[in-house]
């Protein structure tokens, strides 16, 4: 769980990083600041939590998959909630990116540890040496 953290938050300083370049410097709308933002964390969290923090040997593609199914239920329902919330009513970009970085860092989570890599948990060849 640690691991997961340090490395969530690095995907978050990717994801707030990315989503105050596009909102303040290029002045686009929250929708799709957040959607780019999300999108490049989501690739640097799954790298770096597959190979250190589940330390999984488990297919590439078929993980890659199973998070994309993820992905394909929170990514609309959080970019249409957010953009509901900023546009409608008028709740601060921040905030609504901030609370969605907390839903997803918890579900991510309890998705990953239970769904994708659950039977592959420490699996691939650096748990293998660390077992040595």
């Amino acid at each position: 769980m640690i691991l997961f953290t340090l490395f969530s938050a690095s995907a978050g300083l990717i994801e707030i990083g990315s989503f105050t370049l596009f909102e303040l410097a290029f002045k686009m709308p929250y929708w799709p600041s957040y959607l780019i933002a999300l999108i490049l964390s989501v690739i640097w969290n799954f790298t770096l939590n597959r190979n250190f923090t589940f330390q999984s040997a488990s297919n590439v593609p078929v993980a890659m998959l199973k998070v994309a199914g993820f992905y394909a239920v929170f990514t609309p329902v959080s970019t249409w909630l957010g953009n509901y919330l900023v546009e409608t009513l008028l709740w601060n970009d921040f905030l609504v990116t901030a609370i969605n970085m907390v839903a997803n860092f918890v579900l991510e989570y309890l998705y990953d540890r239970f769904f994708v890599f659950g039977k592959s948990i420490d699996t691939n060849d650096r748990a293998s040496r660390k077992a040595e």
